[in-house]
């Protein structure tokens, strides 16, 4: 006989939601419980959210900022400080997006440096970014796309910080390994169900018959 039973829902303040427990004879998952809660709670879930939404808006400014050189990352000379917005630099203009980070970012004792360099300026690897960017910047803004954008998100990650080594301050943990932890998390939290589009898009019937794209 088993002695698995369910126990009552456990009442929750305000802002939570109430979850159902299983007792595995006399023993409760406690942790899991409280990780769930935690999880749902409504701080907890508009924490996500704007944590969702400087990721978006992050990626979104650097697409238009190479898209156009507005002056921030592309379009200012670092020797000056002269702006030159919409000029040659812009990749609308015939700018590469790439060119500077992968000919002059990554160091010469990277162990890849021959691999990056070779990409530097590319049409491939200039179409690939930009679209990287814009992809991303437009999901985790609206909350839609969130798996695949975990995806791409840790697939560029990762390659910015492979081209980081050596790193400057920790042996291998950077911005660009939290950024893909952190886009995972957004994920597997659903976190654009919160101010964003993400449970209307789950609900669609593509969303449905291609949990994905969820």
């Amino acid at each position: 006989m088993s002695t698995t039973t369910q126990v009552p829902r456990k009442v929750t303040r305000r802002g939570e939601r109430s979850i159902p427990r299983q007792a595995h004879g006399r023993t409760e998952s406690t942790v899991e419980d409280a990780t769930a809660v935690v999880a749902l709670h409504a701080t907890a879930r508009r924490a996500l959210a704007l944590l969702r939404l400087g990721f978006g808006l992050t990626f979104l400014w650097a697409f238009f900022d190479k898209l156009l050189a507005l002056g921030f990352g592309t379009g200012r000379d670092a020797a000056t400080g002269q702006v030159d917005r919409l000029g040659p630099a812009a990749w609308i203009h015939g700018g590469s997006p790439t060119e500077g980070f992968l000919k002059f970012g990554v160091a010469p004792s990277n162990w890849f440096h021959g691999v990056f360099t070779s990409m530097a300026g590319s049409a491939w690897a200039d179409w690939l970014f930009m679209l990287g960017l814009l992809g991303l910047g437009v999901a985790l803004t609206a909350g839609v796309g969130m798996r695949l954008a975990a995806i791409s998100g840790v697939t560029l990650y990762l390659l910015m910080w492979t081209a980081s080594f050596p790193l400057a301050n920790h042996p291998f943990i950077d911005e660009h390994l939290l950024g893909a932890v952190s886009v995972v998390a957004l994920a597997a939290t659903l976190a654009g169900d919160t101010w964003g589009l993400g449970r209307v898009w789950g609900r669609t019937g593509l969303v449905r018959r291609h949990p994905i794209l969820r």
